[in-house]
């Protein structure tokens, strides 16, 4: 229990569960998360451990007694006969059968159709007429030789969701929440441990819960496999749905012209494509023309009647190429099918999430603390659904007026999404308000720049606000801090160049990055090292030892490196791999000197230290004595690397600038090679100090 939980326990008493709970009870149950957070809610809502070890047998014993398996549905029906009632845990779907004009539902896994439902149940459950819902209901058996009635017979059904909610209790306890906790707690909701991931890839991460508090709300994911993208489409809430991009048609996504039965969208509030990308996927053109009308106008056609619904559209699929290859050949939405690669349907995407930036999901990257029962949350993000945060940043900042009226909504739409999802109260400083709009127009205007790439008739967009009082901050995405000799592309220029007067962000340390250039300084020039302060975006690749320092240590015969986090083993590799740098950069005849002044790991010194004197007998057959010592006090904040040539780094994060990574894997190229590892967001200043200072 961190103190997170016990917070999380303390002002959300009932509403929340342990995460790894899911994993130990489904076993080999194909059930949906909500399904077994729901039963986990009812026994194990608490942080008695005890309690929680009884809780997660009875739910087991629940599951086992009462959950249709397939391959079972023969022993239930035995038991159902036998026993005359039998309370199973199925995913029910109802139509409605013209002949008889009765309600008939189907049970998914016991295998048994035309049990009669009545239709008071049916209008107020609408979902169990498209795709059905997982309930707990009592099945009856009661035989007739009559063979135009069936002998299963429902007797009670029960969705499984959350039938009422306290909002304004929740609004308080959010109160009491910094606002890292917050993010904290929510990204323990989706199941992941908060520990593994940085601020943006958190937020990048929530910003897919966008489409649940938004009305129309249209969101693409491309990225590569196994990072996550459908999991909260298909686990999440029991108002979303995902379907296979292969297997969605005009009558199962809108209207049924034949029969009048309404689709997906008018049931559902998010309806997410999956396995949406691949360049050779046959669709039909009907069903992207109606998606186009439906994304912009919130409507579709009936024969010659308008149908409006509120269902937000995703799309998630996954990507064969990387991302700078994309840039220099073709453009971010490549992987998009022939139909869809359309300048209108790309037009009406609020946002494009990166997937690229979210690392394949990893078993500790999993969560075993606290979140909320799945369904208590997707009930407040359905209740969000009917406010309006769009203009909450007006108190303190202006939008471009050179923004379309289109990226405008865009950027509105995920701007409003993001501050119900972290700010759901309203109180927001500036400086978070501020970081919402920035990811707002960031995700809009990736798909704008791409957009340009694609069309000659859509214009240059300038994605920048201006703080209140004047100063004006343009913004970027990572890709294209990252990558500027590839973005700067417009349709049918594939040799273009960055347009003049660009105002991007790092853009020639950037270059020198994508370029490869990783042997050389990044702020050196052809006399030598300079003065400067650089800056780096969390997520951001190709940022190596070598490139930042190897100008700035050459020639020095001593160094003293102070960082006070040089005590777990990932940091003490960090300190060994500066150590290959000053190596390489030094020549063989020289001797140099290495001190580190650190501070004492207080769980494990003895391992700090044996780590500490392996390096040391390293360095010693490469012509380096590595010495160290520990600040008694334990007071050290500065973190900085000086040399006796006169120069001083300043690092705000010391060496530990690298996001985690499979440290373990001898194959990784992320463990073999710096420049494959994301970084955390850091700073680093190269200062010239006076002679004898």
């Amino acid at each position: 229990m961190t103190a997170l939980d016990d917070k999380i326990n303390e002002r959300f008493p009932g509403l929340v569960v342990r995460k790894d709970l899911v994993k130990a009870v489904k076993g080999n149950a194909i059930v949906p998360t909500y399904v077994l957070e729901y039963l986990l809610g009812q026994y194990c809502a608490t942080n008695d451990e005890a309690s929680i070890q009884s809780g997660i047998e009875t739910v087991r014993e629940i599951l086992r007694k009462h959950y249709v398996h397939r391959n079972e549905a023969g022993l239930i029906k035995s038991n159902i006969r036998e026993k005359g009632r039998w309370k199973i845990i199925d995913r029910i779907s109802v139509a409605l059968n013209e002949k008889t004009d009765a309600y008939e539902a189907s049970f998914a896994n016991l295998g048994i159709s035309k049990v009669l439902i009545d239709s008071g149940t049916v209008k107020a459950h609408p979902k169990l007429l498209v795709g059905g819902v997982w309930c707990i209901a009592d099945i009856e058996y009661d035989y007739t030789e009559d063979k135009n009635v069936t002998p299963w017979i429902l007797g009670s059904m029960k969705p499984i969701q959350l039938s009422q909610f306290d909002y304004e209790a929740y609004l308080d306890a959010r109160r009491r929440f910094n606002t890292d906790e917050w993010i904290d707690l929510l990204f323990q909701t989706v199941g992941f441990n908060p520990d593994m991931f940085g601020r943006r890839s958190k937020l990048i991460q929530l910003m897919r819960l966008i489409p649940f508090v938004e009305r129309n709300y249209n969101l693409i994911e491309l990225g590569p496999k196994g990072t996550g993208k459908s999991h909260i489409f298909s686990e999440f809430s029991p108002h979303g749905i995902l379907v296979s991009g292969g297997e969605v048609t005009v009558p199962k996504l809108f209207v049924n012209n034949s029969s009048g039965k309404i689709g997906l969208v008018g049931y559902w509030d998010v309806v997410a494509l999956d396995e949406f990308a691949g360049k050779q996927k046959k669709v039909d053109k009907a069903i992207v023309d109606i998606l186009k009308n439906y994304m912009a106008n919130k409507t579709f056609s009936r024969g010659v009647e308008p149908l409006g619904a509120e269902a937000s559209m995703v799309f998630v699929g996954n990507t064969k190429h990387t991302v700078p290859y994309m840039l220099k050949n073709t453009d971010l939405f490549d992987e998009l099918p022939d139909k869809y690669y359309d300048s209108a349907f790309i037009d009406r995407l609020h946002t494009y999430i990166p997937g690229w930036e979210v690392g394949v999901i990893r078993g500790e990257m999993f969560s075993d603390g606290y979140g909320f029962v799945v369904d208590y949350l997707a009930e407040i993000l359905r209740h969000l659904r009917n406010d309006d945060y769009s203009d909450r940043y007006r108190s303190h900042f202006d939008l471009s007026t050179d923004i379309s009226t289109r990226d405008r909504d865009g950027v509105h739409k995920t701007f409003s999404g993001l501050m119900k999802l972290l700010f759901p109260h309203g109180e927001a400083t500036p400086d978070e308000i501020e970081e919402v709009l920035r990811l707002a127009l960031e995700g809009r205007k990736r798909v704008k720049d791409q957009l340009m790439r694609i069309d000659t008739t859509y214009p240059e967009v300038d994605f920048s606000f201006s703080r209140k009082g004047g100063e004006k901050v343009k913004v970027a995405t990572l890709e294209e801090t990252e990558f500027p000799t590839f973005y700067y592309r417009r349709a049918q220029e594939a040799d273009s160049v960055a347009p003049a007067g660009s105002e991007i962000p790092n853009q020639d340390i950037s270059s020198r990055l994508a370029s490869g250039d990783a042997g050389s300084s990044l702020l050196a020039v052809d006399n030598g090292p300079k003065e400067g302060h650089l800056t780096f975006a969390e997520n951001q690749k190709g940022v190596t030892f070598d490139a930042l320092f190897t100008p700035y240590l050459a020639g020095a015969q001593k160094i003293t490196i102070t960082d006070p986090y040089v005590r777990a083993f990932y940091q003490i590799r960090n300190l060994m791999e500066l150590i290959e740098t000053i190596a390489k950069s030094s020549s063989p005849a020289d001797e140099i000197d290495v001190h580190l002044v650190t501070c004492l790991d207080g769980i494990r010194p003895e391992k700090q230290s044996e780590n500490l004197a392996a390096i040391a007998s390293s360095c010693d057959r490469a012509g380096i004595r590595f010495t160290w010592e520990f600040d008694e006090t334990n007071t050290i904040h500065a973190r900085h690397i000086v040399t006796d040539t006169g120069w001083k780094i300043a690092l705000d994060r010391g060496l530990d600038i690298f996001q985690q990574y499979e440290m373990n894997d001898a194959f990784s190229f992320a463990n073999r090679m710096q420049q494959f590892r994301s970084v955390k967001a850091f700073e680093i200043i190269y200062l010239k100090m006076p002679s004898g200072g």
